[in-house]
């Protein structure tokens, strides 16, 4: 598997949104006659997109992860770590492919509005969207859930914020807004930085409990290498590992903003992907073998100790590795702090999309002076800021994160095997292999994920979907008849069988359901459902007529700094 050189093709500024002028989009005017950007633009090369991605991969996943998942699956959760790197491997392949033939902003969400219409659209893109505000408070909460073992007073028992813990929140997410919107070469210098520091410190830590402590007999004890069976495996999943590893997408989010999409987006997220597992693995097998044996005579439901969210640090402190507690109490806030910044600017650029495809109010789509999203990056405060209200525990809202997400990468195999479809001729200079076998195999596998999650999450997040298309369905009946394109209903029509099927499956499953179908059965039956879900939806897809004018309207060519202008003159050139 290889990513093809090839030389980008020439784009010029984006177009409007669908249902518009396909010509461009002009500048507006400010009240002052400024004229605002309309379009994003792009400054983001490799290393920038790069470090996108992992630092998206590398948050609060490695302070927790390692420790919920253990709980979840004893030491056999190495063996989840392991199914996770090639399902989201497989995801990452499948969106490398995407982002580099169709670099546009809210690349997540906008592949299923191209591929499948507007109604089908909206839903990956909601989904996509509240995962996305959501992970900024969540990164924000487990940094004090972490920081709350040495300076207690910022988290209560329940899991929620005190008055303390409130404000320093809300401080910490007012820091990550002003940061996003100054504009994202200052993004990219920031988390430029907090990468570097966020791959240096987990990595140093699984070198010295692997030096300083290592008890191979670790890896059998408090029941056997599987106390808990396959089942505590598949439960370990949505229980902090697959949460871990997603956020590979963030490069792709950010394709209106990368300067060679073609060739940097699929490399930066294989990258990021391949680093990310790697470094959680070790992560997770460095954890295990430096637990106190005692710790796990009675089991597995507290190996550092009841109520302790700070595993690492007290394994370091119990090993009088003082230097690197302090230093892993620091990392608390750097790790979370990153990828929170991360997503308070990628949320926006979902939010970009869902008004430039007229799901959503063209608000949304206001930029600044620096040409970022400002009204979305706005929203994405006001809704991040509302998330420190009195919620569940972090383990809980990561398994209602972790569900939206996977759903949200359902939709983007689908989009994939239709877009090939429907428009053949594009140049792709990254090819998925066997894509017919694995994009059906991923499709099933996030299905998978969101069964795994537990009957009590999915219909929490059925709830979330159903307030989705409610506001969609307002704000369509609000808009002049005719302002933007039909809805495509045929294309939309499997959405609801196959959620509705999900939701039934786990009300009746073995993943805190009602235990009707037996355990292995329910896979089979997920797995089948979700094969037929599939050829359901891309045997629905618009005409390909249809899909090549919104790939149009959303791809037009950009044009490069080496290109001519309009008048003949190249951008730099000497005018004699």
């Amino acid at each position: 598997m290889s990513i093809h050189e090839s030389r980008p093709t020439n784009r010029r500024g984006r177009a409007g949104a669908p249902g518009r002028a396909a010509g461009g989009t002009a500048p507006t005017r400010t009240t002052s006659g400024s004229a605002e950007p309309s379009a994003l633009r792009p400054h983001m090369g490799l290393s920038a997109l790069t470090f996108v991605s992992l630092g998206s991969i590398i948050g609060s996943g490695w302070l927790l992860g390692a420790l919920t998942a253990a709980q979840a699956a004893g030491p056999a959760a190495i063996v989840a770590w392991m199914m996770a790197g090639v399902l989201v491997m497989i995801l990452a392949l499948v969106h490398a492919e995407l982002g580099a033939t169709y670099p546009v902003a809210g690349g997540s969400a906008r592949y299923t509005h191209l591929a499948l219409g507007p109604l089908a659209g909206f839903t990956a893109g909601w989904l996509a969207w509240i995962q996305a505000v959501a992970l900024a408070p969540i990164e924000v909460e487990a940094a004090l859930s972490y920081l709350n073992n040495e300076f207690p007073g910022l988290i209560r028992q329940d899991g929620t914020l005190t008055g303390t813990g409130l404000a320093i929140g809300a401080a910490s997410m007012l820091v990550f807004t002003t940061i996003n919107v100054l504009g994202v070469r200052r993004l990219a210098a920031t988390n430029a930085v907090t990468v570097v520091w966020k791959f240096l410190v987990p990595l140093l830590t699984v070198v010295t409990l692997c030096v300083v402590s290592f008890q191979p007999g670790n890896f059998h004890a408090g029941g056997g290498f599987a106390p808990f069976g396959a089942h505590g495996i598949f439960a370990a999943l949505p229980a902090g590992v697959v949460f871990a590893l997603q956020g590979f997408e963030q490069a792709v989010q950010m394709g209106g903003e990368a300067r060679n999409p073609s060739r940097d987006i699929p490399r930066a997220i294989i990258i990021a992907t391949l680093l990310g597992t790697g470094l959680y693995l070790a992560l997770q097998i460095a954890f295990l073998g430096a637990l106190d044996p005692a710790q796990l005579v009675h089991g597995w439901a507290h190996p550092v100790g009841s109520g302790d969210y700070g595993p690492y640090a007290t394994l370091a402190q119990g090993l009088t590795l003082t230097w690197l507690a302090a230093l892993l109490y620091i990392d608390a806030v750097v790790s979370p702090g990153g990828t929170a910044l991360i997503y308070v600017g990628t949320s926006s650029r979902l939010a970009y999309s869902l008004g430039e495809t007229g799901s959503l109010p063209s608000a949304l789509r206001r930029l600044n002076r620096h040409g970022t999203p400002v009204v979305s990056i706005a929203v994405a405060c006001v809704v991040g800021l509302l998330m420190f209200l009195p919620f569940p525990s972090w383990q809980q809202l990561v398994r209602l994160i972790s569900s939206a997400t996977f759903v949200m990468y359902g939709f983007v195999p689908i989009a994939l095997i239709v877009l090939r479809r429907t428009d053949p001729d594009r140049p792709r200079p990254y090819r998925l292999p066997a894509a017919n076998v694995l994009a059906r195999a991923a499709f099933v596998a996030s299905n998978m994920i969101v069964y795994w999650s537990g009957w009590e999450n999915d219909r929490k997040l059925a709830a979330a979907i159903v307030v989705g298309f409610v506001v969609f369905a307002v704000y369509r009946a609000t808009q002049p008849a005719g302002r933007w394109p039909g809805l495509e209903w045929r294309a939309a029509l499997w959405i609801a069988p196959w959620l509705g099927g999900v939701v039934l499956i786990s009300w009746l499953g073995q993943f805190g359901g009602r235990g009707v179908i037996p355990f292995w059965v329910d896979l089979v039956v997920l797995a089948v459902f979700c094969l037929g879900v599939f050829e359901l939806a891309v045997r629905g897809a618009p005409p390909a007529a249809r899909t090549r004018h919104l790939i149009d309207a959303a791809c037009p060519p950009r044009r490069t700094s080496a290109d001519p202008a309009p008048d003949g003159t190249v951008p730099g050139a000497r005018i004699p």
